[in-house]
């Protein structure tokens, strides 16, 4: 029964959304666009309808989590880095099924992974209250920008990717500072007995290699993402934009996963968040601007795909932007959820609004498939945008 609540959760999803490409589909003529330019050289080939104007099915930014949406979205926080500097902190915080919010709710003998719309709700509460830690409570100083994206596991679960800017007078700028503000150490079972639970929980990484070889992370036999990390007894700048943490060689080893795991495995941290939210939340300080396009880059990639291709040399065929974004899609029941209530996929702060700066006759127009496009062209509205208004 609960596998097929998981399935109806998924099925209702892409319904909704299959009927939103649908829609966008049947009805291109209304967002039918090109360059002015574009329309002027038509008229000079012949072209005098704008049916005949090639254009394959084009998906609009307005589609949430379409490709033109995620790069918009991309240029928007690339614009924050323009006008405030490269990020301070990289945070990621995965959902943790074990927590009581949910495990309370569940009915006897139902299994976590069965209800996808609690997990969407609790993580929603938890990271609506992480954003008051780092914003209002000012964990890591005053924070002058922040952009957030959701991501979903293959397994389901969900998780957050933060990049937050700092205000100049909180910068993270010497290693004393770093070490206020991330760990990567064990603490103290005797005086933080809480934390300790958590550490040894949530943010101990593998093992991998040659206790664990058949790891995910492993790549031509070695960790892809560089565990176990070298023993540092100061904390330093890095040469790979991320700083080498202190991680001191007390000889104490701990029993994870059936392996004994020492200093050296332990993921980033602040003490403040694993023992506030007990779960898995990863902070790094970028100490260099060679992070900044990476790391943008990354939260935007986009949505988990099945990876296949197929390939017909005698049929090419216009650009189809909705069947591309419809193709190989993996969608999982705790996103299914999230997506029907309506959660937000991401965030920015402060919001950007983008003005259109452009060469001359290159502004982008819209037109329907039956217009004439010499009445385009000579359409004074349409010649005129927001920058010629405002020269």
């Amino acid at each position: 029964m609960w596998a097929l609540i998981k399935q109806y959760i998924v099925d209702m999803y892409i319904k909704i959304k299959t009927s939103c490409l649908d829609f966008i589909r049947q009805n291109q003529d209304t967002i039918r666009a090109g360059l002015y330019q574009g329309i002027l050289d038509s008229l000079n080939t012949g072209v005098s309808h704008g049916l005949n104007t090639r254009h394959g099915f084009i998906l609009p930014p307005s589609f949430i989590g379409g490709p033109r949406d995620m790069r918009r979205i991309y240029l928007d926080a690339m614009s924050l880095v323009q006008h405030y500097g490269k990020p301070d902190i990289f945070l990621t915080m995965t959902c943790n099924p074990s927590w009581p919010e949910i495990a309370d709710e569940l009915l006897p003998h139902e299994e976590v992974q069965n209800r996808p719309d609690q997990i969407a709700r609790v993580f929603h509460a938890k990271l609506a209250e992480l954003k008051k830690d780092i914003v209002q409570k000012k964990l890591f100083g005053e924070v002058a920008a922040y952009v957030y994206v959701i991501e979903f596991q293959k397994r389901g679960l969900p998780h957050v990717h933060f990049l937050i800017i700092l205000d100049s007078t909180s910068k993270i700028r010497t290693s004393d500072q770093y070490d206020e503000h991330v760990c990567a150490e064990v603490p103290e079972q005797k005086t933080n007995a809480h934390l300790y639970e958590a550490v040894l929980k949530h943010m101990m990484h593998g093992p991998c290699g040659n206790d664990n070889p058949g790891n995910v992370y492993m790549r031509d036999g070695k960790c892809k993402i560089h565990y176990p990390r070298s023993f540092s007894e100061t904390t330093s700048t890095g040469h790979n934009s991320y700083p080498i943490y202190r991680r001191h060689n007390d000889g104490k080893k701990y029993l994870v996963r059936r392996v004994r795991l020492d200093n050296r495995w332990v993921i980033p941290y602040n003490p403040y968040l694993p023992a506030k939210y007990d779960c898995h939340i990863n902070v790094e300080v970028c100490s260099t601007i060679k992070a900044v396009k990476y790391l943008y880059k990354y939260i935007y990639k986009g949505h988990d795909r099945v990876v296949f291709a197929l390939s017909n040399p005698d049929n090419i065929s216009i650009g189809d932007e909705i069947s591309s974004f419809q193709i190989a899609r993996w969608i999982s029941p705790p996103e299914a959820a999230w997506r029907i209530i309506r959660f937000p996929l991401n965030g920015i702060h402060p919001n950007v609004f983008s003005l259109q700066v452009y060469l001359p006759n290159m502004q982008t127009v819209t037109f329907h498939s039956q217009e004439r496009l010499q009445t385009v062209a000579s359409d004074s509205c349409r010649q005129r945008t927001m920058l010629t208004a405002f020269f």
